[in-house]
């Protein structure tokens, strides 16, 4: 694909967050409303004295959120980079670059990722996709890493969107063993993200013996990236394509990573605190957001994404206090009923509890 073709695929994603539009989403859902946390009426706490700390690769966040990667490559990439991280620095979160492809394959887009001056203090994560590791230079990626001053890489997994995208990569082997080497030989923490189809236990596991630590499990009941890329490409989802909708919801990946050495982000679908606190008690270490943020960007730049931001931290400490938790830990050891497909998902599969990890 040409780099003109990237630049084009990256403003026509952009395009389905503006005013006017909604990006397609799974059809079923996130399967979050599924956790339901029981109230206790005598929470014994103050609101103001709960702890909201998490932290990520050794850096301490104020709140559990990630802003997941959206976007760079292109100007107005540039300055959704830079709004996105300030605010991710102002409310101690952390903050996830769009793919790093196109500054990879043309010096020139590297500004359009430069957002340490406007956040000096934010956690950094880079990002390039698994389909890539096969060709790219060890070197010349810890080189743009380093120029960025990023502190963690990730590689994130989309083989579902690359399947049904003109153009869109069709080689995969080697991908697991790539990561590996990135471990190996980068001088970066890495982490693995998937795009919105989740991941698995199988899949999670092959990660940690290949010495990944953290995944953001990316689920389905955010935005299909599959469905976003017929529309793209002008082919209707009317249809009904079968992979439309295709993956694990996020609460379902989610409880898929019980037992595991991992730590957990969990995005794909969260709308607001109440989820936070379902993933959370679920076993998340942290939680990620990505489509809300980008529509409250186009709708009301920065101000509008702190806007957005602000409440669910505020519903999040609201939750915990119901719950009677006064930290993250507190809120995995909740008490918790699952219900519905969700808790048939868990029988089925046999997971085991991911909660209580800390």
């Amino acid at each position: 694909m040409s780099q003109d073709d990237i630049s084009t695929r990256k403003r026509d994603h952009l395009r389905a967050f503006q005013p006017g539009r909604r990006p397609p989403t799974g059809p079923e859902g996130s399967w979050l409303d599924c956790v339901r946390l029981v109230h206790q009426a005598l929470p014994e706490m103050d609101l103001d004295a709960l702890d909201l700390s998490a932290t990520f690769f050794g850096h301490q966040l104020d709140s559990p959120l990630m802003i997941c990667a959206m976007t760079g490559g292109t100007e107005e990439g540039a300055e959704i980079n830079r709004a996105l991280a300030r605010c991710a620095e102002r409310i101690g979160a952390a903050f996830g670059l769009g793919s790093l492809r196109p500054a990879l394959e043309d010096p020139a887009c590297i500004d359009t990722y430069a957002v340490r001056r406007a956040a000096p203090g934010v956690p950094l994560v880079g990002n390039l996709g698994g389909a890539q590791l096969a060709r790219v230079d060890i070197d010349a990626l810890r080189a743009l890493l380093e120029r960025l001053e990023a502190d963690v890489m990730c590689v994130h997994l989309n083989t579902a969107q690359e399947l049904v995208q003109p153009g869109g990569d069709r080689r995969f082997a080697g991908t697991l063993d790539g990561i590996a080497r990135l471990v190996e030989r980068l001088g970066f923490p890495v982490m693995v993200k998937e795009c919105g189809c989740g991941l698995s236990r199988e899949t999670a596991a092959r990660l940690q013996n290949a010495g990944v630590g953290w995944v953001d499990v990316a689920g389905a009941g955010g935005t299909c990236f599959v469905a976003t890329e017929l529309q793209r490409s002008g082919d209707s989802t009317d249809r009904q394509s079968p992979l439309v909708g295709w993956g694990i919801p996020t609460a379902a990946s989610v409880a898929e990573m019980g037992g595991l050495d991992l730590k957990v982000i969990a995005s794909g679908g969260v709308r607001h605190g109440l989820d936070a606190a379902r993933a959370i008690a679920l076993g998340a270490d942290l939680v990620g957001l990505a489509a809300p943020l980008l529509q409250a960007w186009y709708s009301g730049g920065e101000a509008g994404v702190e806007r957005a931001l602000a409440p669910l931290v505020e519903e999040l400490a609201q939750v915990m206090l119901l719950c009677g938790c006064g930290d993250l830990a507190a809120l995995r050891r909740a008490p918790r009923v699952i219900t519905g497909p969700l808790a048939d998902w868990i029988r089925s599969r046999g997971l085991t509890d991911a909660a209580d990890r800390s």
